[in-house]
């Protein structure tokens, strides 16, 4: 029998024109971009090609993209960054507390060396109120920070009426797109963002490589101190070739931006799950207000990691990907205050480009053979 991996939000394998755009940096592009000679020009222009089809997905302008190494850096460039150049306006920060462990851990840093950060709550579906935010607003609060859609419950967030709080009381809006960007249109000027995070192995390009959005206007203090790469934000000479990479995905997740298959296909496991186990599964996260791709649910009264260990031949997670292996009741699940007898049988199945119907038909059957084993 085949593998089947139903596990894109972890990561997304190298699509097949990523791997064609990368190809000649591998081998004839291997100049410096910096440089002004025959071999530096050409990567040069390959490098803004990138970052204008990076700022095309999220209709930014490429100035105002930076390159990192991920979504981990980009959110700590955002968060510290931010704080390090404006903490003399304030010293206070809102985010919420299903974050994932890119903003969670550079807040906890922060709060070491002064900053005030409050964590909001969700509610049954994860989802942040953005009155919740707005009543945690003080006069020394300089920057909020909450994700677009939730890594494991695939819950979208209310990121343009947060935005519209944010404008109203001066404060810069940052949000981490990591799972979202190729996934559902992301645009920051219908979004109202200052700041916004991009990682690149969860639209198909290399994992490595991610960016930031900052809006122009917006000052941040480079973690990465040295010569003036990517406008003076993060010195260091730039990864050409995976930049490339993360480009051309961008340009092909626009593409597809209008495709509703996967959705389509989620829904139609989902409705298989039902029919099939009825009460004994349960829905994680919003019903309609989720990414197309993810499906976290729970198997009542069952462990989610001994059905996935049943079934060796299907890649799939109990929570994200940062807590496998770990059979305790995720934290995001906890903050949506799912019954721990419901949590603890939760599996989140993320489909992606590559999924068939068949596929999910094969997986439903490796349910029901191994439902009432473990």
């Amino acid at each position: 029998m085949q593998r089947i991996y139903f596990d894109y939000n972890a990561s997304t394998p190298l699509a097949s024109e990523v791997v064609d755009a990368m190809q000649p940096l591998l081998s004839d592009y291997f100049g410096n971009p910096s440089a002004l000679h025959w071999a530096g020009k050409p990567v040069k222009e390959l490098l803004q090609k990138a970052r204008e089809q990076v700022a095309e997905l999220i209709s930014c302008s490429p100035s105002e993209i930076i390159f990192t190494s991920g979504g981990s850096e980009a959110n700590n460039l955002a968060l510290k960054g931010y704080y390090f150049k404006n903490r003399t306006k304030g010293n206070h920060i809102i985010t919420s507390k299903i974050e994932h462990p890119a903003i969670i851990n550079p807040c906890k840093f922060l709060e070491q060396i002064g900053a005030k950060v409050t964590y909001v709550g969700v509610d049954q579906y994860g989802r942040v109120s953005p009155e919740e935010i707005e009543k945690a607003i003080t006069k020394e609060t300089i920057l909020i920070t909450i994700m677009h859609s939730n890594n494991e419950v695939g819950t979208l967030q209310p990121i343009k009426e947060i935005a519209d709080i944010a404008k109203r009381y001066g404060i810069a809006f940052h949000s981490d797109a990591s799972q979202s960007v190729g996934k559902v249109p992301v645009d920051i000027n219908d979004l109202g963002v200052d700041l916004l995070t991009i990682a690149g192995h969860k639209l198909y390009a290399p994992k490595g490589i991610g960016a930031l959005y900052i809006r122009k206007g917006i000052e941040l203090e480079p973690l990465i101190h040295g010569a003036g790469h990517e406008f003076g934000l993060r010195a260091g000479t730039e990864n050409t070739l995976l930049a490339v990479g993360l480009g051309k995905a961008c340009e092909v997740a626009k593409k597809g931006l209008s495709d509703k298959s996967l959705k389509e296909l989620t829904d139609y496991f989902w409705s298989e799950l039902k029919q099939e186990f009825g009460d004994h599964v349960v829905l994680n996260g919003h019903i309609d207000e989720r990414l197309p791709n993810t499906l976290n649910v729970s198997f009542v009264n069952k462990i989610g990691q001994d059905i996935l260990s049943a079934i060796p031949l299907l890649a799939a997670s109990t929570g994200s990907a940062c807590h496998a292996g770990s059979i305790e009741l995720s934290p995001v699940l906890k903050e949506m205050k799912v019954p721990v007898h419901i949590g603890m049988g939760a599996i989140r199945f993320s489909l992606g480009r590559h999924t068939t119907k068949s596929e999910v038909d094969q997986v439903m059957q490796w349910l029901r053979e191994n439902f009432n084993a473990v």
